[in-house]
């Protein structure tokens, strides 16, 4: 088991509550896992930890919103993705955790950038289809930052609002979409040694908050002023991300 301090454990199981609430309630919530993970561990340590914990999240949104995925949309995005991925397990690959930590600050308070950015522009967004290079403009970041920060969310949130997806067709096929991905990450990060007996403790036991959090989730999504939880999951990403530029 990975030795840390009590009140780490304690965020860390923070963490975990949020994982499972962004799959079920909240997407873009999962920012402030990604900080927080990353402030704890080293960083490369943390992207292999985090995605555990966000596959067993991944199960609950597609026991919630499996049948209402658009597969074409998946297939289109696929070959950006995979051009995503590999970019950023070969960035993973020779990059250290002196490297990693800023670089996952970086793209943190990026992704707070494109959520803010897609929160002034929806209204403008273009009707059907995007255009190819919209697709693999985002397909492509997208694969890369949920390869190294698992923090793909508000990448992909923004391109399926710029489509003008219905909200149980964005949930769906965000659902499939992650999950696919999540679990294609697994070989790859095990193969960099990121995925190790230590981990595998620390998520077992991390388990149960990730439960917690996605059936509060399910709870509270009918009942939440969605307004006010996007400034605080914004406020704290911006905290995390700069903790993690300090040197």
């Amino acid at each position: 088991m990975i030795d840390l301090a009590p009140w780490a454990w304690i965020l860390l199981a923070v963490a975990g509550t949020v994982v499972g609430l962004s799959k079920t309630a909240l997407p873009g919530a999962n920012t402030v896992s990604v900080a927080i993970f990353a402030a704890l561990l080293p960083a490369r340590t943390s992207t292999g930890a985090l995605l555990l914990l966000l596959i067993v999240g991944d199960l609950f949104a597609l026991l919630t919103w499996r049948r209402h995925a658009h597969w074409p949309t998946l297939l289109r995005l696929a070959p950006a993705v995979v051009a995503g991925l590999v970019l950023g397990a070969v960035f993973l690959a020779f990059a250290g955790n002196a490297v990693v930590r800023p670089v996952i600050g970086v793209i943190l308070l990026a992704m707070v950038g494109i959520t803010l950015r897609r929160r002034r522009r929806t209204a403008a967004a273009p009707e059907g289809a995007a255009h190819l290079g919209t697709t693999l403009g985002y397909g492509a970041l997208g694969g890369f930052t949920t390869m190294v920060a698992n923090a793909g969310g508000p990448v992909m949130s923004m391109y399926f609002l710029a489509m003008r997806t219905p909200v149980k067709v964005f949930l769906g096929t965000a659902a499939w979409f992650f999950a696919i991905v999540n679990i294609v990450k697994v070989p790859v990060l095990a193969g960099l040694g990121l995925i190790t007996v230590p981990v595998l403790l620390m998520d077992l036991a991390l388990v149960p908050m990730v439960v917690i959090g996605a059936l509060f989730g399910r709870w509270l999504i009918p009942r939440i002023h969605q307004a006010l939880f996007d400034r605080i999951v914004l406020i704290l990403t911006v905290l995390g991300a700069l903790y993690l530029l300090i040197p």
